[in-house]
């Protein structure tokens, strides 16, 4: 038997190097400036989980490029979920750290990192690609800003990763697979467009009758139920959600989009609880993001006012407009739109409960 090596804590975790990783700018030109060291450490820890979280999301990439994904293997696409939303709330937490750094404290040292900004931090672009957003995606100023300040060498491995199918194309075949917009013998679609008439017929019938309601907002909260009506019917007509996708109302395909208000629906099936927890999931890792994105912007404006950034952008309003336009998964969100009460859902009949049920065999005496 092979003897094997004793390992030393600080040899396996390469200590000497990361704790020596931390070289302050200001130390080069006099006294180093107290606060540059957390301002490193607080970036070099966000580049550990960005790596991490580049880990996680290659591994699901990896089982969702499967051409059939076997049940055991979406919990391991939710845990993995799980354990990055774990991490994108350590990256939020971080915040509160750097904000015991005054606007003073930055002052000190913040003119010898120009032109270094956080748009030259090539794994969280590399998070965002793999996520799903494509060039398409951005605006023309937030593309140049950081491709024009990333290395050659960084500029085209991020350009390959845009290339490469993303996380959220992943989902859409996924979805698309699933077969849940058309069943043999059973018109799903027609008895829920059904349910849908009568649930807007009941609320059509409380707003006309509510005596609390003045004209104005009678009126008013009508023509938003007929938007709503409206809504509903482009979800069902693939012309109409065609020109919806075209308008980029929405990015999933309209097959997708009805297999995801399905599981929603019946998401207590337990055929169908796994891919729900991981469409939640998903939305989760968006909704973590766009936190981390606007306490961000609310941190560098408490900091830097109205200051430009370090990297030459408008610092707070430039981080603030990103906010909300760099999201994936913002049709998950949507899905509500679509969804009934459980008591007006249709019931479904036995053979496809039997699909998505767990069904024991057993003779009765």
């Amino acid at each position: 038997m092979k003897i094997q090596k004793p390992v030393y804590y600080g040899e396996y975790l390469q200590l000497p190097k990361i704790l020596n990783a931390q070289a302050p700018e200001s130390a080069k030109y006099g006294k180093a400036a107290h606060d540059e060291t957390l301002f490193i450490i607080i970036h070099q820890t966000y580049e550990l989980w960005f790596k991490q979280i580049l880990h996680e999301l290659a591994s699901i990439r990896q089982i969702m490029l499967k051409p059939f994904v076997p049940s055991t293997d979406l919990s391991v696409i939710n845990a993995r979920l799980e354990r990055v939303t774990s991490i994108q709330q350590i990256l939020v937490d971080q915040i509160r750290i750097m904000e015991t750094m005054t606007t003073l404290d930055f002052m000190e040292f913040r003119d010898f990192l120009v032109p270094a900004s956080g748009f030259q931090s090539l794994q969280f672009r590399l998070v965002e690609a793999t996520l799903g957003i494509k060039p398409e995606h951005r605006m023309e100023i937030e593309k140049q800003f950081f491709t024009s300040r990333l290395t050659a060498e960084d500029k085209a491995t991020l350009e390959a990763a845009e290339k490469d199918i993303s996380v959220f194309e992943l989902l859409e075949i996924w979805l698309s697979r699933m077969p849940f917009s058309d069943f043999d013998g059973f018109d799903f679609w027609g008895e829920y467009s059904v349910a849908v008439d009568k649930m807007l017929t009941s609320d059509y019938e409380i707003i006309s009758t509510n005596a609390s309601l003045s004209d104005l907002v009678r009126k008013m909260e009508l023509k938003n139920l007929d938007m709503t009506k409206e809504t509903f019917a482009t979800l069902l007509d693939a012309h109409k959600y065609a020109e919806w996708k075209a308008q980029g109302k929405v990015k999933l395909s309209q097959k997708a989009m009805l297999s995801a208000v399905f599981i929603f629906l019946y998401r207590d099936y337990p055929a169908l609880q796994m891919p729900f927890k991981i469409l939640n999931s998903l939305a989760e890792v968006d909704e973590k993001f766009t936190t981390w994105r606007f306490r961000h912007a609310i941190m560098v404006q408490r900091i830097l006012g109205t200051k430009i950034g370090t990297g030459g952008s408008s610092g707070h309003e430039y981080l603030k407009s990103t906010t909300e336009r760099n999201r994936v998964f913002l049709d998950i969100f949507n899905l509500a739109t679509f969804l009934i009460p459980k008591s007006m859902t249709p019931e479904l009949p036995v053979y496809i409960k039997d699909q998505l049920d767990i069904v024991y065999d057993s003779f009765q005496s």
